[in-house]
């Protein structure tokens, strides 16, 4: 009788033999590493509405920058008054003479009210002013952000206790109302009572107020972040090996807050939109004849019972792209932390 050492330790079939020397063989494939980036991406593939969230917004981006092409292939632009041009367009109140806003196969979202502007190269160009200002505005806040808080959480000390009470200092503001109050006074300063004022100084007005007012948050949670990370082993040694402060900042602490940078600014930019096209709604950001998304809301509150259809496509367009960029925001912070995941 064959005792269980022997069945166990006899020789192997050539074909056992052929398995385990393939297998083997695939097990370094198997076990190949994988970045953190390559790891996220393959998460975020996964989350099925992150990525058509990812799609909607690109497509909205896409939109915005081909909105000069789009509306030479229409034939039309935000600016030409057709309604004046065409008496048929009107009726005597000056609202659109169609149903629905005056929608037709010549005028897809329909025209304006009073003026005739044509509703949708109106929507295009102003989803362009309105993506690109808030696009600006989020980038100088975020920059502002990592500054603050990088320098205030690593040098610490008297460093970061007067960042720390400047920022208190700014969160104390009352935002809107400052941006309301603030927005003519800046404008002022750069053109004459008697001189209209360009464009660009109202969108360097509007990206100066948001950036003013909007990186604090950003900045304390970097501030966090880096005052953890400087007692880590890997910054001790870097100081140990004579690493300058701005070398150990560039190379040890910004690659680890790559994640709170991306997640904090994928939620920044649609509530900086809304902020974008608040001051315009109120009159003091983008002003005519520019086309912008807070504009068209000024304009559709107040016919909105004579013509409820011009305020539709604005709406939508709006509510579609914040939701989007916010599950973005979500799916992004679920693929770099699953431990968060929904």
């Amino acid at each position: 009788m064959t005792s269980p050492i022997e069945v166990e330790g006899a020789e192997a079939s050539p074909e056992v033999h052929e398995k385990t020397s393939r297998g083997d063989a695939e097990q370094p494939a198997a076990l190949e590493g994988r970045s953190p980036g390559r790891l996220m991406w393959r998460r975020f593939k996964r989350d099925r509405s992150g990525v058509i969230s990812a799609y909607v917004v690109l497509f909205f981006f896409l939109v915005a920058a081909l909105a000069p092409l789009i509306s030479k292939l229409y034939g039309k632009n935000p600016y030409t008054l057709y309604g004046q041009d065409d008496p048929t367009l009107l009726n005597d109140f000056n609202m659109p003479a169609g149903p629905n806003g005056g929608i037709t196969s010549e005028y897809w979202f329909g025209i304006e009210p009073t003026l005739g502007r044509d509703v949708f190269t109106q929507l295009l160009y102003g989803m362009r002013t309105s993506l690109y200002t808030a696009l600006a505005a989020t980038a100088a806040m975020v920059f502002m952000g990592i500054l603050i808080g990088l320098v205030g959480g690593y040098f610490g000390g008297k460093v970061d206790y007067w960042l720390g009470r400047l920022t208190d200092f700014l969160l104390a503001f009352p935002q809107q109302l400052f941006m309301i109050a603030s927005m003519p006074v800046i404008t002022a300063v750069f053109v004459a009572p008697d001189e209209e004022t360009p464009t660009y100084i109202h969108a360097l007005a509007i990206i100066g107020v948001l950036w003013f007012l909007g990186w604090m948050g950003l900045a304390r949670l970097i501030r966090a972040v880096t005052l953890s990370l400087r007692e880590r082993e890997f910054v001790e040694a870097a100081k140990v090996a004579g690493a300058s402060p701005w070398r150990i900042i560039r190379k040890e602490l910004l690659p680890n807050l790559v994640t709170p940078i991306l997640v904090q600014g994928t939620y920044m930019l649609p509530s900086t939109i809304l902020s974008v096209a608040f001051l315009s709604f109120v009159g003091v950001g983008y002003t005519e004849p520019t086309p912008d998304w807070g504009r068209m809301f000024a304009i559709g509150s107040d016919i909105y019972e004579q013509d409820p259809v011009y305020m539709f496509f604005p709406g939508i367009a709006m509510v579609v792209f914040v939701v989007a960029f916010n599950l973005l925001g979500d799916s992004v912070r679920d693929a770099f932390d699953p431990k968060t995941g929904r």
